[in-house]
């Protein structure tokens, strides 16, 4: 689509229970005027329904002024997808969206205004989750979502996306595990912003998968400061302060606890190699 102005990339591996939601929730998105979007989802080492679920909606989206296509590719690897839909992608602008997130009204149409905004643009949007069903969950993630990172910066965990002038700060994404955090990394603070419109970016369940998820999350960031320090160097100042940390545990105890027992058991083990689900 040669005059797409914005694409939006979905990778998606094995998604059959959520892709439905998160397509829906774009296709409901009003557009402004003239916009000429391209939607680019790529179903990657999948055993189950997501492409077929995903090229359903083709139709809905053409005859609503997007084009859409469904890369479907036997292998997997979410950097991979992104290359891969990277490589056929016409709008100068891009989204990266996970198959698992669900955006709320108002999202497209504060990001096109977000994008068109002087010099390179960086933009994350409102991170919000899901109530978990797990009790443990519930408390890591009330905790998490407290962090000042998280509850007042620009995270772009499930959600970001690049200007033309952003998006040239780097060339094909490199075969790591904390593929947003590079690429936020890319941009000083000045240069990202946060759109007040609320995603659903869903948590894991249970105190095992949350450790497993828990100990990758470190292990990207890791390797993100051993192979790009001049990147990493750009992290300081995310982590909350000691007096922070204190008075979040006494207002909210019991997810101090869990936040801090799942930080603890994840020095148990080096992690998996494999993708986890949840953050």
């Amino acid at each position: 689509m040669s005059g797409a102005d914005l694409t939006v990339i979905i990778p998606a591996h094995q998604e059959e229970a959520r892709i439905d939601a998160c397509l829906g929730a774009l296709f409901a998105q009003a557009l402004p005027p003239g916009a000429r979007p391209e939607l680019l989802v790529v179903p990657n080492g999948c055993t189950d329904r997501t492409a077929e679920i995903a090229r359903a909606w083709t139709g809905r989206f053409e005859a609503a002024g997007w084009h859409m296509a469904v890369l479907e590719t036997p292998g997997g690897g979410k950097i991979a997808a992104l290359n891969l839909a990277e490589a056929q992608a016409a709008g100068p602008s891009r989204l990266f969206l996970d198959a698992d997130v669900v955006i709320g009204e108002g999202m497209m149409l504060a990001l096109y205004t977000a994008l068109s905004g002087p010099g390179a643009r960086y933009i994350g949007a409102r991170l919000t989750i899901p109530a978990p069903r797990s009790r443990v969950s519930a408390a890591y993630s009330r905790f998490w979502q407290a962090l000042p990172f998280v509850a007042e910066n620009v995270t772009g965990a499930g959600l970001f996306a690049v200007n033309a002038e952003g998006r040239a700060r780097w060339n094909r994404f490199p075969d790591i595990i904390a593929d947003d955090a590079f690429v936020r990394l890319h941009f000083n603070r000045s240069e990202r912003t946060r759109v007040e419109v609320p995603y659903l970016w869903p948590v894991t369940e249970g105190f095992l998968r949350l450790v497993r998820v828990r100990r990758r999350q470190n292990a990207g960031n890791a390797e993100l400061s051993a192979r790009y320090p001049e990147l990493a160097a750009r992290s300081a100042g995310d982590s909350p302060s000691g007096s922070w940390l204190l008075k979040a545990a006494l207002r909210d105890p019991i997810g101090f606890a869990t936040y801090s027992s799942v930080a603890l058991a994840v020095r148990a083990r080096r992690p998996s190699g494999k993708w986890d689900r949840g953050r």
